[in-house]
């Protein structure tokens, strides 16, 4: 598995990343905690050493899963979990960095993130000197070891840093969405953040799985993804078939060429959710991908053929 430094943190991470949203069961169908618990098992045995929750995802029980999974080998491992929108203010952020202690059963977070910029969902706008200001402190109390950001535009991002310093940034990214190329990734280059990239399978979207006359079932929030409309269907299956051939010369799924064409940029990672162990582990695979330049050339061409027909907006969803 190739390894990323964490900002300038000093921590090393895994370029593929274990994503746990799944894990919280709220706006997902299907889930099982046996099966997660498992997954998460597999990834570790697979070479991934780090993991990404938020208090948001089931209301803590994504922490929880995570925590009866791997609580024993807590340091082996990396725990990057976030705070929500509605929680943004000082004393919040401390209340709900104790929360999520508690239900990840240790004494301090490896990277504690701002989920969504304040003001996010109607919630209460916040100034972004006073959630800093938390994260400092908790910072300095040794609760949690580095500072990230999620979902901020690259003028959100450079406010933020005015108050502390900010390791990765998490926007979604993936071959099909590639919004953070523009201005966010070069600026981030710059100031040496790390890019923990989530969707980068597009919401499932880049395995395959999913063709034209595909219906989600009620509550899966991949109904409410712009990518799944079915304006941009004809587009994204011409783009899949154009990718196979790519991967079965690499002998991987699209999946993993989906992964490894995300890890190809540099201080790039990852964020990978799996159901079940035998799809943590074809995550993990994705970690050991050669691309070549040319290879590259001819996915990134691939790509821009659905990009090209998306609007400015980054959001992924029609929440």
């Amino acid at each position: 598995m190739k390894q990323r430094l964490l900002g300038e943190s000093g921590i090393q991470i895994s370029s593929i990343i274990m994503g746990l949203w799944q894990a919280g069961k709220e706006m997902w169908v299907g889930i099982d905690d046996k099966k997660t618990t498992s997954a998460i098992r597999a990834a570790y045995e697979a070479g991934i050493t780090t993991f990404d929750t938020a208090e948001a995802y089931g209301k803590g029980h994504s922490e929880q899963i995570l925590a009866s999974a791997i609580s024993d080998i807590r340091d082996k491992v990396i725990y990057a979990t976030k705070v929500f929108a509605n929680h943004l203010k000082y004393d919040q952020v401390l209340e709900s960095c104790g929360r999520s202690l508690k239900n990840l059963r240790t004494d301090y977070i490896d990277l504690y993130q701002i989920h969504w910029p304040s003001g996010s969902f109607g919630f209460d706008e916040v100034p972004i000197a006073d959630t800093m200001n938390a994260l400092n402190a908790l910072k300095e109390q040794g609760k949690i070891r580095s500072i990230g950001v999620s979902n901020f535009s690259r003028t959100q991002l450079q406010e933020a840093l005015q108050y502390g310093r900010i390791d990765s940034l998490q926007p979604p990214y993936s071959l099909f969405w590639r919004h953070v190329e523009k201005d966010i990734m070069p600026f981030c280059a710059e100031n040496k953040i790390t890019i923990l990239a989530y969707s980068p399978m597009a919401q499932g979207f880049l395995t395959g799985k999913f063709g034209p006359d595909h219906i989600f079932e009620k509550g899966d929030v991949r109904a409410k993804n712009k990518l799944f409309q079915p304006e941009m269907y004809a587009r994204i299956q011409e783009a899949l078939s154009r990718l196979l051939p790519i991967a079965k010369q690499k002998g991987v799924t699209l999946g993993q060429l989906a992964l490894g064409w995300v890890i190809s940029h540099a201080g790039t990672c990852a964020i990978a959710g799996a159901r079940n162990a035998d799809q943590a582990a074809g995550n993990a695979a994705a970690g050991v991908i050669s691309l070549s330049e040319q290879d590259l050339a001819d996915i990134d061409e691939i790509g821009r053929g659905v990009t090209d027909y998306l609007d400015e907006n980054p959001v992924m969803w029609n929440f």
